[in-house]
Formats: C-alpha cells, structure tokens, sequence
C-alpha cells in the first residue's frame, strides 16, 4: 500500500539513519539511496546517516558522497532504516540484518512485486523509477544540485532515457525541473547510460553473435559463463547494456540474458515490450523486477536454463 510521507516526521528527534537498496545495485538503487542520504546529510545536521551498498558500478562513483557508501559488515541499530529501490528484505542482502534490528523501518519502491515489507511503505508500481519517488518525498524541501544528479541517474537508467513505458508526463515533469537545476544532463545521460569501455564493447558483440532466436523470432537469448568473462577481461558490473541490446533486435518481444556468478549460478536478467509480466517469472525464483524488467537467480546449465525460461514465458503468451 502506497503512503506518502512526511520525511521531516520521521526524522524528528531522530539520530541515526541507515539507507541500503538491493544487492547487485545498478542507477536506480545507486541514485535513490546517495540522493536519499544526501538530501539528510545536508538538510539534518543533528542526523548520523550511513548508506550501505554492494560495490557500486564506477560509472556511478561521481556521484557526491559515492565514497561514503560503506559494506554491512558490524553489529548496528538504527533509529530508522530505509530501504530504496527493494522489493522484499531478502534482496537487501547483508543490509538486512540493520532492516530487521532498526526501531523504525520505511521502504520506497516502485517494484510491482514489492511485498510492502517496512512499517511505512511508499509504493507506487507505476512509478519511472525509486528515484522519482524520493523526489515525491523531498519536492517540498530545498535540495542542492548533486540531490537532483542523483535522482536524474535512476531516473534515466531505469527509464532507458526516458523509452519504457514506465515514463508518463509525471516523469518528464521531474526531469525537466532538476534539468532547471543546472545539472549536466547531457554529460550524465552519456557517462552513466552510452559510453562503455572497449572490453564492454567486445563482450556485448560475442555475447550478441552467440544469441539465439526462439518462438519465430519473438525471443532472444544468450548467456556468458565465468570462462568468457575472464577471456574478455570482464566483471560481471560490466555486463550491463547486453540485455537490453538483445531486446532491439527487430520482432524480438522478450531477451533473456544469463551470467554465470562465482558460485556457478547463473543470474538471468529479462526484458519485455508487452504481453508478458516478467514480474511473475522472477518471483517464481525468488527475484524481484517490473512487468517489462525483471531478475532473477538459476542453478544449471545454461542452455536448460534458458529453455526453462522460454517455457514460462510461452505460459503468458
């Protein structure tokens, strides 16, 4: 259930504050938890803010205060806890053990699977992004530029620049007021969204030329085990984007995109242009996503992996 808030109703007589988001964080989770800690930061002096994330994507660190972001990694408790951009506790990952402990908890999301799981829970499912929800939170306040760079981040990134279909007038709206802030929008949208290093450029094209195309050409996949990445000289962060490039292939309805984690199993990242939720599938395997973006965990061989996937999807098609 969606409950605006008032962020100065909480924070009275407050005196600490944790912010986490999702493991494997990417623009949205990024730019709503430093937006969120920064907006405190510099608008509640008397406040001990701390923001826990996974490590970060570096095409994120210029963002103010990516340094302060810190590993769950002592024993804390929170006077309250929000958690950004995360559909269920479980997908906090270490940061979870401050959720549970803190006296107060708040969750704002805009995942359709969120399972409202804080004491005040700001969910807006038809919402661009977490982003523009914390901007719904501190609109009413004064914010400095790098509170607008931030939200701007997510925003774009979970947008596609303003594509999917998750972008209304609403969203535009925002975006345009924090352009009014002098923020480099161009320069952003560049750095965090096209540019790619030439190792991310080799891997998206061999993972595009050993794609495969299924159901008559209205689904696409392909998948990189540990081998390749380490042939290519790549993590795992650098694999963003490749999801994505499969869905533009023309005809293509749904893409499927698998990467073999450390522990052998596969994390699989869909996308959709309509007539499947993959919200639905993800929660099947205890992931989390939107209907037109979705992820999730799998054990086995890829190839299985990805018909299982396929078989899903046939099921809503």
């Amino acid at each position: 259930m969606a409950v605006k808030f008032s962020l100065s109703d909480i924070l009275k007589d407050v005196k600490t504050v944790g912010i986490a988001g999702h493991i494997n964080p990417d623009g949205d989770c990024v730019g709503s938890t430093l937006g969120l800690y920064n907006f405190i930061v510099e608008n509640y002096r008397n406040v001990d803010a701390r923001i826990f994330l996974e490590p970060i994507p570096n095409k994120f660190k210029f963002l103010k205060n990516a340094d302060k972001i810190e590993q769950a990694n002592e024993e804390i408790m929170f006077d309250v806890f929000f958690a950004l951009d995360c559909g269920s506790g479980d997908r906090l990952g270490d940061s979870y053990k401050y959720f549970e402990a803190a006296k107060k908890t708040v969750c704002i999301d805009h995942h359709k699977s969120n399972l409202s799981f804080a004491d005040i829970n700001y969910i807006i499912p038809d919402a661009s992004s977490a982003c523009e929800l914390v901007y719904d939170v501190i609109c009413e306040n004064d914010f400095s530029k790098s509170v607008a760079e931030c939200i701007y981040v997510g925003m774009v990134t979970d947008t596609g620049v303003f594509q999917y279909s998750s972008t209304d007038g609403k969203t535009m709206t925002v975006a345009g007021k924090l352009m009014d802030m002098g923020i480099n929008f161009s320069r952003i949208v560049e750095d965090v969204f096209f540019a790619e290093t030439f190792e991310q450029s080799r891997i998206k094209s061999y993972a595009i030329l050993k794609s495969k195309l299924y159901e008559n050409g209205s689904i696409i996949a392909t998948y990189i085990n540990r081998a390749e990445m380490e042939e290519y000289n790549v993590q795992y962060k650098e694999l963003d984007g490749i999801v994505a490039a499969l869905r533009n292939v023309r005809g293509v309805n749904v893409s499927i995109f698998l990467y073999e984690k450390e522990d052998g199993s596969y994390k699989v990242s869909t996308r959709a242009t309509e007539g499947v939720d993959l919200s639905l599938i993800a929660v099947k395997y205890n992931g989390g996503g939107h209907a037109k973006a979705a992820g999730f965990q799998m054990v086995g061989e890829p190839e299985s992996l990805i018909a299982e996937v396929i078989e899903e999807i046939k099921k809503q098609l």
